[in-house]
């Protein structure tokens, strides 16, 4: 399968979308916090809170953030109109949370780009949070959860 990216010499290039129908199209993107017992702990007692803040709110914030930056972030994406951004930030076991990003746009080309680096720049903003507890948090699991709208659809097998 050839790289969309690449023109005829090989060369990056933004792919021309400009043919292509606008539609309806959205991304879910998760990343996993791996912050450890302790702190889940420390921040459950404290309703997710900080000396800096909110985690939750703060990471939501950052990640919208990053969500309508994309374009001036990684090099070959576009500048795109977006419609809606919603986060979940949810505890799933004693010591991890996860980010789901949920980005929607009408419009040529998709937002998968806009939901993986909002998944991912609001796990950084929880690492960056907690960091002062420890450092042995980790990020794992960023992914693409399903896409819809344009030429095809993705589902993440479960």
């Amino acid at each position: 399968m050839p790289l969309s990216h690449l023109n005829a010499a090989g060369l990056p290039e933004m792919v021309d979308v400009g043919d292509k129908a606008i539609t309806t199209r959205i991304a879910v993107a998760e990343a996993t916090v791996v912050l450890g017992k302790t702190i889940m702990a420390e921040l459950e007692g404290n309703g997710f809170n900080t000396r800096k803040g909110s985690v939750i709110q703060t990471a939501v914030i950052a990640g919208t953030m990053a969500v309508k930056q994309t374009w001036s972030v990684i090099p070959l994406c576009h500048a795109l109109d977006i419609s809606s951004v919603k986060f979940t930030v949810d505890p799933v076991d004693v010591q991890s949370m996860k980010i789901r990003c949920t980005v929607k746009t009408a419009g040529r080309t998709g937002v998968e780009m806009e939901a993986l680096h909002g998944a991912s720049i609001a796990a950084l903003t929880i690492y960056d949070m907690c960091k002062a507890m420890s450092h042995d948090i980790r990020i794992e699991g960023l992914q693409l959860v399903s896409k819809t709208g344009g030429k095809t659809d993705y589902e993440k097998a479960k």
